[in-house]
């Protein structure tokens, strides 16, 4: 597959009189960009007097299940920085029910315009391009591009990849695994000189199990060399993730190793809760797990939480970290139905992390 044929704005303009190279440009661009200031992330100050580790935007929910003409319920979505705002790929379902994912803007992260129609991919195999469903999708950006990775129905669940550059074209790569599998999120670099990629097996419906494992490529296409990272705790010293567990928003990179957010669930006579939890991965082999918390970082507390098409899920999809004051801002889905936001930073993370190691 050639990027010319799907880009050729792009490649027109970097071959203006012969003079420069298309991957050239891109290393001008990003290095301009990297000067340009970035937006600032959303943010509120602790609301919890130093209680929780994670705290509540007050506006919550920031998206209402009516996010666009069609949907039914916007939640377990993705966003990144992009340009002077934000950009994002939200999970829509229609009121028909059908799952797929949509292109939205913002220019302050919180008050977000999303498109009425979803994403066209386009790629070389048609074969691919077959759509069943599209949901929980994540946004990393690698290099030069922004990736996104999404549960594909091919034959049941299983990682659609495809990358844009402007959020108006979208190129579909091959799907990462054989189904079934769900919870793709790359890491935003190349480690050891390959892409790695988070996911968690699973089964055709609502699975009742599932670990964390890892994956790695040379090239985003063909994936292997899976590693596991971390499992279910069986018994009752950590039970809100005994039943499965997956990952969450794009880990965050720190000195003292890769931060990542993730979903635990366990069953109830009531049925799942999800809750989300914290944990630091190796820098240089992420499946080694350095230290993961004993407790919940954020359950389902609040009404759009506890009420909606799915009772009690908090689900963690994106993280914002802005590196100069480690503050985060972590976008999460409500009850199967609208949007929330909650924040931390860094270190006050890692430190419950450490405090409350299993």
């Amino acid at each position: 597959m050639k990027i010319e044929e799907f880009f050729p704005e792009f490649v027109r303009k970097a071959t203006i009189d012969g003079k420069n190279s298309f991957q050239n440009q891109f290393a001008r661009r990003i290095e301009m960009n990297s000067e340009i200031k970035l937006p600032q992330i959303p943010w509120e100050e602790d609301n919890t007097g130093g209680k929780e580790p994670v705290w509540r935007y007050s506006g919550n929910p920031i998206i209402g299940r009516d996010g666009n003409k069609i949907s039914n319920s916007v939640f377990n979505s993705a966003v990144v920085r992009f340009e002077d705002g934000f950009a994002g790929v939200f999970r829509c379902d229609s009121r028909s029910i059908s799952m797929d994912i949509f292109v939205g803007k913002s220019k302050d992260g919180i008050n977000w315009e999303i498109e009425d129609e979803p994403i066209k991919f386009e790629g070389a195999d048609e074969e691919i391009l077959k759509r069943e469903y599209r949901y929980d999708p994540r946004v990393c950006f690698i290099e030069d591009r922004y990736y996104i990775t999404w549960c594909n129905g091919y034959h049941g669940p299983t990682i659609g990849i495809a990358y844009t550059f402007d959020f108006k074209k979208f190129v579909q790569l091959e799907n990462a695994y054989l189904p079934f599998n769900r919870n793709g999120v790359l890491f935003p670099r190349k480690i050891n000189g390959l892409y790695m990629m988070l996911n968690r097996p699973s089964d055709n419906g609502h699975t009742p199990f599932g670990d964390i494992f890892i994956s790695q490529s040379k090239d985003m296409e063909f994936w292997g060399r899976h590693r596991h990272v971390m499992g279910t705790i069986k018994d009752d010293i950590s039970a809100w993730q005994s039943t499965k567990i997956g990952p969450g928003p794009i880990p965050i990179e720190t000195n003292e190793g890769w931060l990542m957010i993730y979903h635990g669930v366990i069953n109830t006579c009531n049925g799942f809760v999800y809750r989300m939890g914290a944990a630091l991965l190796d820098l240089n082999e992420p499946w080694k797990v350095l230290a993961r918390s004993k407790n919940y970082i954020l359950a389902p507390w609040e009404q759009y939480e506890c009420m909606g098409d799915v009772p009690n899920v908090v689900f963690p999809c994106a993280a914002l970290h802005d590196k100069e004051s480690g503050k985060i801002a972590i976008y999460y889905g409500c009850a199967d139905t609208v949007t929330g936001l909650a924040f931390t930073t860094v270190d006050r993370l890692l430190e419950y992390v450490k405090k409350n190691k299993l």
